[in-house]
């Protein structure tokens, strides 16, 4: 186990993602061993981490779910998210909301399992193991893997072994790492003071601008082509062609445009 984390450490699963408010858990430095774990409906827990979950999510989870409900991102968000101050002074958090039922069950839970699976949040993806960035002031990347272990799963008791690089290509994680680890950069630099120092909190227009551009997508595509965004901001004829045809596309330009308008910095450039 690590003890001395720095301040600005970014869990890729979202800092507790698959923790349940009964049930306490174990986090182990994974390194370059193997773990054992399956999960699949002859195991006794099955779709027990499916409730009461404080599951954070990442701007590219918005984007697979909404595409899979077909939803616009700003229905989605209403519909299936809440937001809390946490970790970042300024920035809410995102969380997946979940059912009003009994045992509070994800809203996408039925008895024969997830109905989004195949875009399912990048946290129900990864776990157990969990891809923790470190994520520094200066915008650098660090990466370590835990595997978690909660006291009701039953998933760890299977035989399969895995690393943690054969995991990550069975759930099909690679498309994630791109948009998760461009918003580990940002999400590091929130954490902290500085814009809370010069008098912004959540509610404050450059806030707001880059919570839609990380996370209300679509919203932020009507900003790019239908404000004076592409007379500003130097976007190649290739990329700009790939947005307009791909969210996770136009994702990447949000991410990369935060980084100019909040901290001046990052590959999108102005136009002199």
């Amino acid at each position: 186990m690590i003890t001395d984390e720095p301040d600005n450490y970014w869990n890729a699963n979202m800092t507790n993602s698959k923790k349940t408010t009964d049930s306490p858990a174990n986090r182990e430095l994974l390194g370059s061993r193997t773990f054992k774990f399956a999960c699949h409906d002859g195991v006794s827990c099955f779709t027990r981490c499916c409730h009461n979950a404080d599951m954070y999510l990442y701007p590219y989870d918005i984007v697979r779910m909404k595409q899979n409900l077909n939803m616009t991102s700003e229905e989605f968000l209403v519909a299936h998210t809440t937001t809390a101050i946490r970790d970042m002074p300024t920035f809410p958090n995102v969380m997946l909301k979940m059912s009003d039922h009994q045992g509070s069950p994800c809203t996408f839970l039925t008895e024969k399992g997830c109905t989004v699976y195949p875009d399912r949040p990048y946290s129900c993806r990864a776990y157990p193991l969990e891809p923790a960035v470190y994520g520094e002031s200066d915008g650098t990347l660090r990466m370590q893997y835990y595997v978690m272990h909660h006291d009701y799963c039953k998933g760890h008791d299977e035989s399969k072994e895995w690393t943690a690089k054969s995991w990550m290509v069975d759930q099909e994680m690679q498309p994630y790492t791109e948009p998760n680890n461009a918003w580990a950069r940002i999400a590091g630099r929130l954490q902290n003071d500085s814009f809370r120092a010069q008098g912004l909190d959540m509610n404050s227009p450059p806030m707001k601008m880059a919570f839609m551009a990380a996370y209300n997508i679509d919203t932020f595509r009507r900003f790019v082509f239908e404000s004076s965004f592409l007379s500003r901001y130097i976007v190649p004829d290739q990329q700009l062609d790939a947005v307009k045809q791909d969210d996770r596309e136009l994702l990447m330009l949000g991410l990369s445009w935060i980084e100019r308008f909040l901290f001046s910095d990052g590959a999108l450039e102005e136009r002199v």
